[in-house]
């Protein structure tokens, strides 16, 4: 069974704004205002809250580690409150899942967001069910780019890890992929651009309208 999984945040759909909201309630929260841009700091938000927190703190002189800490639930929780607020699916990913499941194909998600913060987002955008697998930056004791998340998610969806492939947009998920022993394709309509093309993914994708030709290339049916 041939299997894709995709990363989720800035593969499948664009969370950024929401992050850097809850990034910023918190430096409300200390008297500090909105340190964060929600279009300048995007690259940021995709990877992680503490890595926002370090940013704000960063702007605010010095970055303090306890601190990060400290405020890195108040974060999440303020990020579920308003989790889709601004997030919207990628042009395209909904028809291009479906393509790929007529097509035989297997479909899952391994993200290094907290799968229960993964699951609320993906059933709020009413895409859950297109997914038989997810696996999150807690499902295991590891995450990306360890390869054991990966080789979970592909597991749950029904695959194997030799007949699959990675959707993602950073080098976290070219590393994953590189230790997984599995093809990559990034996305180039994330906050990098064609930027991400300097990690030498297997592909790249512009839009989601290739993505069911390109995993056929990559993972062709076997004779």
């Amino acid at each position: 069974m041939r299997t894709v999984i995709f990363d989720l945040d800035g593969t499948l759909a664009d969370t950024s704004a929401d992050l850097i909201a809850a990034a910023n309630h918190c430096f409300r929260g200390l008297g500090a205002g909105d340190l964060l841009d929600p279009v300048a700091d995007a690259l940021t938000a995709f990877h992680g809250g503490r890595a926002m927190l370090r940013l704000g703190f960063q702007r605010l002189g010095a970055v303090d580690e306890a601190e990060v800490d400290r405020h890195y639930p108040v974060l999440l929780a303020a990020y579920e409150q308003e989790i889709d607020r601004y997030t919207r699916l990628y042009p395209g990913t909904v028809l291009a899942i479906e393509a790929l499941q007529e097509a035989g194909f297997r479909t899952g998600i391994c993200t290094n967001k907290p799968e229960r913060l993964a699951d609320i987002l993906l059933t709020r955008l009413g895409v859950r069910g297109l997914f038989a697998s997810l696996v999150g930056a807690d499902t295991l004791p590891v995450r990306k780019p360890d390869p054991a998340p990966y080789r979970l998610s592909v597991e749950r969806a029904g695959g194997q890890v030799a007949r699959s492939i990675l959707i993602g947009d950073t080098n976290t998920d070219r590393q994953t992929g590189i230790a997984a022993g599995v093809p990559v394709a990034l996305v180039t309509f994330g906050p990098e651009g064609d930027g991400v093309a300097r990690f030498a993914p297997e592909a790249l994708i512009g839009h989601f309208d290739e993505l069911p030709a390109l995993a056929s290339r990559l993972l062709p049916e076997a004779v």
